[in-house]
């Protein structure tokens, strides 16, 4: 059994421009073994949001998504600090 992701394709643009990270790409931090997962507390009025913090092509990647009708459901990506952070610390990396 797979996890199937979608997103908007007009977000996904949104998010290149403004990121320089297609939706595409952010795909690939779910299938990080070392991920993390947790809540956006901040973010969750009428849904239930979340973060994955994974790597990708050679730096920690923050996925912001929803978990609709099975599915999950990516609205936002990027290389953040505060992402990599929260992995490196998750996981014990000291750099």
């Amino acid at each position: 059994m797979s996890t199937h992701i979608e997103w908007s394709h007009r977000k996904e643009l949104e998010n290149l421009a403004k990121h320089g990270v297609s939706f595409s790409r952010a795909q690939y931090a779910f299938s990080d073994p070392q991920r993390i997962i947790a809540v956006d507390r901040r973010h969750s009025e009428s849904e239930a949001r979340f973060f994955c913090f994974g790597e990708v092509d050679g730096g920690i990647l923050t996925v912001r998504f929803s978990w609709r009708n099975g599915r999950i459901r990516i609205f936002g990506a990027g290389y953040w600090r505060r992402g990599k952070r929260i992995y490196e610390q998750e996981n014990k990396i000291h750099r």
